[in-house]
């Protein structure tokens, strides 16, 4: 029989679905950061054009035992590149430069800079080697410098490439934009993006990191699977357009609400902003301007992350679900970014994980009864599950203590089949699962593998 009143219980129903869903995120992101050992970890989720989720936890500086919250900024790093190559499409609807513009139009003295356009700087197929490959804190980097110095210290080498001819991320090439656009607009980047994109936006917290506030996130590392360590951060002009920028995730969310309704840039400018870019013998990049192109399940994504000393950033955007993730955390010694994204976005894009990973769970459980539900299984998986096998995993499972932890780690596409890796958190031992899943859901692969 149909409710009358069934209107007035959708909304109660739709606000105990979000409440349940930030639930799981508390509690996910929780555990995994305690697994971690990290400082803290900051989140803002994008849903249906506004910020429905933003959360901070663990600490934004350990010996002042100061707690992270949503307002805390965080260095977002390579992430910063989005910014710079909006910036010069927005020059660009102004009439003040083209993409299609060489380096010699503004830097003659740059190795073979009437050879390279910005549209190669910004989709990282120029050649300019990188200044900054490594990923720890060097010596020269905690001196001040200028981009001028970087320009004059790499880009004048020689070429790693010829231009268009292979896909290399190169910071350089963004310190090479960036002096492109104040030379051809007569602006300072950091004003004009604040101006024409932050402001409007109502962003309140970006600005550069190399100008600390005493209410930022500070920068740890960690040295093997040691403790978190506090470490020296760059000096002032390293990073210039290729990272500079701090914000809280949530003003990166208000961004990527901008980018998902297509506003600041002109739709011509973002068709070219989101195009992948191509070699010149047609093989694919993966690369768009300051942009990394691929997919999570199937469903299009759109990212980057973003690495400076002591911080980690992931920023992704998914158009056909109307859904952004902004992670950040302060702590560059372990990967806490790409697990606590993947949570997230399975928990936000369907609600599969909880019951693939219940799945998985009761995979293990069987395993460490020495037995396995074979309509699971493909007949491949099935052969491997023998007698011999099955006593060795019921045997080294059981010697590992209870499961205290399950989360995926990797989710790829490869020989037909979905590749995923969890890690599994035991009493006495962390194991990671390799696992192959055919497009029918059963699994042709379920290895459990010791980490060492």
């Amino acid at each position: 029989m149909r409710c009358r009143n069934a209107f007035l219980f959708a909304p109660l129903l739709l606000a105990q679905a979000l409440f349940a869903q930030n639930a799981a995120l508390d509690k996910r992101i929780a555990a995994t950061l305690a697994a971690s050992g990290a400082p803290s970890v900051s989140v803002a989720v994008v849903r249906n054009g506004e910020i429905a989720y933003a959360k901070a936890f663990g600490k934004a500086n350990i010996a002042e035992n100061r707690t992270a919250d949503a307002a805390t900024r965080y260095a977002v790093g390579s992430v910063s590149k989005q910014f710079t190559a909006a910036a010069l499409l927005l020059l660009e609807e102004q009439g003040k430069i083209s993409l299609d513009d060489k380096v010699s139009n503004y830097f003659p003295d740059l190795t073979r800079a009437d050879e390279v356009t910005i549209h190669e700087l910004l989709s990282h197929t120029s050649g300019y080697e990188d200044y900054a490959p490594q990923d720890y804190i060097i010596p020269a980097w905690t001196h001040p410098t200028t981009p001028r110095a970087i320009l004059d210290g790499w880009a004048k080498k020689p070429l790693n490439f010829d231009p268009g001819t292979r896909w290399q991320y190169s910071n350089t090439n963004y310190v090479i934009a960036g002096e492109i656009f104040e030379k051809a607009s007569g602006e300072k980047l950091l004003d004009f993006l604040r101006e024409k994109i932050f402001e409007p936006l109502g962003m309140k917290t970006p600005g550069d990191i190399s100008q600390h506030e005493p209410a930022d996130a500070s920068a740890y590392t960690r040295y093997a699977l040691g403790p978190p360590r506090p470490v020296e951060r760059e000096g002032p002009g390293w990073y210039f357009a290729a990272g500079e920028l701090a914000m809280t995730p949530s003003d990166l969310a208000r961004w990527d609400i901008a980018f998902l309704e297509k506003k600041i840039l002109s739709a011509r400018s973002y068709d070219e902003f989101t195009t992948e870019v191509k070699l010149k013998d047609g093989k694919e990049t993966h690369y768009a301007l300051g942009l990394q192109l691929g997919d999570w399940n199937g469903t299009p994504m759109i990212s980057h992350t973003g690495e400076v000393s002591g911080f980690l950033t992931m920023n992704s955007v998914f158009p056909a679900k109307g859904v952004a993730v902004a992670v950040c955390s302060n702590e560059d010694g372990i990967n806490l970014i790409g697990p606590v994204s993947r949570q997230i976005e399975e928990i936000v894009m369907g609600g599969s994980e909880e019951k693939e990973l219940a799945q998985v769970r009761g995979i293990l459980d069987g395993l460490r009864q020495g037995r396995v539900d074979r309509a699971l299984f493909t007949d491949d998986a099935n052969s491997f599950f023998n007698e011999t096998v099955l006593k060795d995993y019921a045997e080294s499972l059981k010697r590992s203590g209870k499961l205290q932890d399950l989360s995926q780690t990797r989710d790829e596409q490869r020989g037909g089949m979905t590749h995923r890796n969890y890690r599994a958190r035991f009493d006495k031992k962390t194991l990671s699962l390799n696992v192959y899943v055919m497009p029918d859901g059963r699994y042709e692969q379920f290895l459990v593998e010791e980490t060492l």
